[in-house]
């Protein structure tokens, strides 16, 4: 099997650099934003109560804004959701993160999934200019059939990215199989793999798997040993 190539600009501009650690301080905040400057990541992705200072440090720069919805339980009333979305919105976020709500999807209330997702998406489909919808699905304790179900719910309503895992849930972040079932049934959406993504091989792989983005603290170490060391095989 062929080695899986791409340069460490193009490599950069697939990550989000993320920061969602509760201890997560405003030095911290503005040390990843700094970082995202210098490597040209696709985005920082910190918590709502950072949104407008990461817009502040990052405006005139390309690195996006991405903020999180109902995070990491996706269990906040939709409503709340929306108004989440909106504080995030007038913050400066040009990219959201939405989690699901988990428990209505594991007991089989899709209408009452569709409808939060339904709510979000059309908060950032109003924003001007609009802005960037992620659906997180926590992968890892979904049965087949459910993660099947919420795929066709965000590609029927027009949502911009299926997303793996918050990484914050102890059955784990994202595997290179869920990656393959959300590129095999994404439909008009992209995909975000996140969660224990630490190191150059595994980002290959997933995105050998078909993952558009990726979501990782581990940023500057990954491009870093792709720099050091260009022509290292792919792990398989």
């Amino acid at each position: 099997m062929e080695n899986f190539k791409i340069s460490a600009t193009e490599l950069a501009a697939k990550i989000d650099h993320t920061l969602l650690k509760p201890e997560a301080t405003l030095a911290d905040i503005e040390h990843i934003c700094r970082q995202a400057i210098h490597y040209g990541f696709a985005a920082v992705c910190v918590n709502p109560c950072y949104t407008k200072h990461a817009a502040q440090l990052l405006q005139n720069h390309s690195p996006k804004v991405c903020s999180v919805v109902g995070f990491p339980l996706g269990a906040s009333h939709t409503r709340i959701k929306q108004a989440e979305a909106i504080q995030n919105i007038q913050d400066g976020a040009q990219e959201l993160d939405m989690v699901i709500n988990i428990s209505a999807a594991l007991t089989g209330n899709y209408e009452y999934v569709a409808q939060d997702i339904k709510a979000v998406l059309l908060t950032c489909r109003q924003a001007n200019p609009p802005i960037i919808l992620k659906i997180i699905l926590e992968m890892r304790i979904l049965l087949p059939e459910t993660k099947l179900r919420i795929c066709r719910i965000a590609n029927d309503l027009g949502a911009d990215f299926l997303k793996t895992s918050t990484g914050l849930h102890p059955a784990g972040g994202a595997t290179i199989d869920d990656v393959k079932f959300l590129h095999q049934h994404r439909g008009s959406c992209k995909v975000k793999a996140a969660g224990g993504i630490r190191n150059l091989p595994a980002t290959q792989d997933l995105l050998r798997a078909g993952t558009d983005r990726i979501g990782t603290s581990s940023g500057p170490a990954i491009i870093n040993e792709l720099i050091q060391n260009p022509q290292a095989p792919q792990k398989s």
